[in-house]
Formats: structure tokens, sequence, C-alpha cells
């Protein structure tokens, strides 16, 4: 896969703040590994890679918070289609990182709303959670965390960003369970409304169909085996027909 990456033509962060698309429509795809060696081979000609000190696959760190009847996490699994996520998270080869509140309306358009901040510092953002989150700040914990490498490409209209997770591994704060998700791809289409998108046709060919996931959520549901799952159970099948998922592994080792 790096190989493929590599004849990519780069396109720098600053670059990038062209489609950094904060207001926009995201619609997720997930399979494998193989597949998605495929798609690169076939994207190349009409997206670029964002290419950041000569890295196409970086490290991302997140930190989700929910409140302590964990009522973002039920919110999604009762099907509503308005409904908020809180997190930070950090690029860690940058060293920078945002706490972000993100919100999904009954049209599927997601808005991101974020502030600079280290890891686990988001009490000194107090003013900043209760302009934009629906749940006091000091109702929020510390529920889960996660690492993942992400490749970036954007079509040479500028008009989209797909971002493509590999390598996903979690960490729960309440059960203390670790758990990776080896050969799961999770990729993720974001543009501003319904503009023209090359890679919906590869996808098309690959039969790489639409499906929503929740890296909180999916993650939550696999770590924590009180918590309700019953309508993210067919989900949880899928993934482990399409990927190993490992419990004895160290979180930190991505």
């Amino acid at each position: 896969m790096e190989k493929i990456l590599q004849s990519y033509t780069p396109v720098s962060l600053e670059q990038m703040k062209a489609v950094r698309l904060m207001n926009r429509i995201d619609t997720k795809y997930v399979t494998t590994l193989p597949k998605l060696v495929r798609l690169l081979e076939m994207a190349r000609e009409q997206y670029w890679v964002q290419e950041i000190d000569g890295r196409r696959n970086m490290p991302y760190y997140t930190l989700y918070y929910d409140t302590d009847r964990y009522d973002m996490y039920l919110e999604h699994l009762r099907g509503r289609k308005t409904r908020q996520k809180i997190r930070i998270r950090a690029y860690e080869h940058s060293g920078v990182s945002f706490l972000e509140v993100k919100n999904k309306n009954n049209k599927g358009r997601t808005a991101k709303k974020r502030v600079e901040c280290a890891v686990g510092e988001k009490d000194g953002h107090t003013d900043f959670i209760a302009s934009h989150l629906h749940y006091a700040p000091d109702r929020l914990m510390n529920r889960i965390e996660n690492r993942f490498t992400r490749i970036t490409l954007v079509n040479r209209n500028m008009t989209e960003r797909l971002t493509i997770d590999t390598n996903l591994r979690f960490h729960n704060f309440t059960t203390n369970q670790v758990c990776c998700l080896e050969g799961l791809v999770i990729i993720e289409l974001k543009r501003d409304g319904q503009t023209f998108s090359p890679i919906l046709e590869l996808l098309r060919q690959l039969r790489i169909q639409p499906s929503g996931f929740s890296k909180y959520c999916m993650g939550m549901a696999l770590t924590d085996g009180g918590l309700k799952q019953n309508r993210f159970k067919p989900r949880l099948r899928m993934i482990n027909k399409m990927c190993r998922v490992d419990y004895d592994v160290p979180f930190k080792n991505s």
C-alpha cells in the first residue's frame, strides 16, 4: 500500500485548507485491506494524497467523552438522526489537538465546531462546551480512546476529501478493555452537498456499499458488554466477518 501511495501526486496541508468542509455531508464505507489496495490503484489519476513532512499515512488519536448516563451513545443506538458527539482529536505527527463538538442534523449534514485544546484539558474550555453542546460540561466523563492511521485524498477539483482509516484500536476507560480491528478499513467521503464525486463509481465497481460506522459507538459496543447493543448487532456481526477482532493487544502500539 505504501508503494501505491508514493505514486500519487502530493498535496500540502496548506493547500488542503481549501477543502476543510466544516459543514458537510459525510458518507461512510466499510471494507477490507485487499479492496482498499485495489481502490487506491484505481483512484490515483483522479486524486491527490495529503503529505506532511514526507508522510502520507498519518497517526491519529481520539478521546471521546459522554455523559454519566451515556446519553450520546444511547441517542445513536436509538437511531436519532439529530445527535451530537464530543471528542479531543490529536494529530500525533504534528502535535496539534482540538476539542471538537460534532452536530448531525436530520438531513444527514454534519457541522463541526472546534477549539485548540491539549489532550485531557477540556475543563479549561467549559464556555466552549456550554455554547455548543446540549449537555452540561460537568456531566462529561472519559469514555473511550482510539488510535488509527489515516490517508487523506482530495479530488483534483478540490471539492471533496476522502479519508481512509486503518489500524483501528480502542481502549475503554470504564472496563479497561482494549481491542484491535485487524484488517478493517473505514472510508469516509466528505463533500459539500451533492457535488460530483469520481470515487463513487470506483466504489460501485468494487461493490463497496455505504455503511454507517461510528468509531465511538462501535468501540464502546466492542469493549463494554454491559451496554445496550441491540441496534448495533448487525454491524458488529459485519465487523467480525470482515476482520479479526483482537482483544489481546496493547493499545499504544499501532
